[in-house]
């Protein structure tokens, strides 16, 4: 696989202050106004001032400048357009309105989490001792960025947009929807069928369920309005989550143990329609997370800025 992450992305949004303050609470490091990074994926997030909320630049990283050469090839027969030098390569999709570059860049290697001491129905790993979550007092710090889910105003030509023109394999499928991997997580993009450009979420990942619910627990101390939909654990993917709301309207998810597809052959997507499309347990999906509130506000805008 070319392509081997999602490396950051620029987030328009009308305030820029206050969407720093939320991300600087939700445990990025801040770089400078704006601009924000994980604990291993560098630069992963930079905040600027638009119109209306949505992700104007999307970057991926790639091996070297061949695969910039087979990308462009592709993106070629698909007919679309795109500018090329020696290390990186700029499309856009026309379906999500976002400027995708893709850049020649080393693979990132983490650092192995600890083994977490399990005791369970005749297993007894932590003797004498308590779990090391509940022990656990430092901020929650996402280690990197997993995913982001894009509207897009032609689901379908997104998808051959991602997948024939720049290389992202289809690990599920659900009715007006794409999961889409460029790593081997489960999945590092979705697009969905929407009225308007625009960010559904951001995904960041912790080290386990333990940093997702203290993560949580911590953003929501004297700010109840964040809270979306969690603690719960998705089908497709199989992590577990909760997604909080920033002062723009995106949602922003912790994530912890998404599968992980090493071996293309060896998995077969699937097509879902039922709730596993939305989750395996947890609480059930407000409304607003199916069909985001300000919706018709962001409509209204972007038909104003044309």
């Amino acid at each position: 696989m070319a392509l081997h992450r999602i490396d950051r992305f620029t987030l328009g949004v009308p305030d820029v202050d206050v969407v720093h303050a939320y991300y600087a609470d939700f445990g990025l490091i801040p770089l400078a106004r704006g601009r924000f990074a994980t604990t291993e994926g560098g630069e992963q997030l930079d905040i600027v001032q638009a119109r209306r909320r949505r992700v104007l630049e999307l970057v991926l990283a790639a091996d070297d400048a061949d695969d910039l050469g087979r990308i462009g090839a592709a993106l070629d027969r698909l007919g679309i357009q795109f500018v090329r030098d020696t290390q990186r390569l700029c499309a856009t999709d026309a379906g999500t309105a976002v400027s995708v570059t893709v850049e020649a860049k080393p693979r990132l290697e983490q650092r192995a989490a600890d083994p977490v001491p399990l005791n369970g129905p005749g297993r007894t790993q932590r003797p004498d001792a308590r779990a090391p979550g509940v022990l656990r007092k430092g901020p929650v710090r996402p280690r990197r960025l997993g995913h982001v889910v894009l509207g897009s105003t032609d689901e379908e030509a997104s998808q051959r947009f991602f997948t024939q023109g720049l290389g992202f394999k289809v690990s599920d499928l659900v009715p007006g929807a794409a999961f889409m991997r460029c790593s081997t997580d489960h999945h590092n993009l979705l697009v969905h069928q929407s009225p308007v450009p625009f960010l559904h979420h951001s995904s960041w990942q912790v080290e386990d369920v333990d940093e997702v619910g203290r993560g949580a627990t911590r953003m929501l101390e004297g700010h109840p309005e964040r809270h979306t939909w969690g603690l719960g654990r998705h089908f497709l993917g199989s992590n577990f989550f909760w997604y909080l709301k920033d002062p723009a309207g995106n949602f922003s998810e912790y994530f912890a143990d998404m599968d992980c597809i090493v071996d293309d052959q060896l998995w077969k997507p699937g097509f879902w329609q039922d709730a596993l499309a939305m989750y395996s347990w947890g609480p059930p999906p407000p409304p607003s997370f199916v069909r985001p509130d300000d919706l018709a506000e962001l409509m209204t805008a972007s038909h104003a800025a044309r």
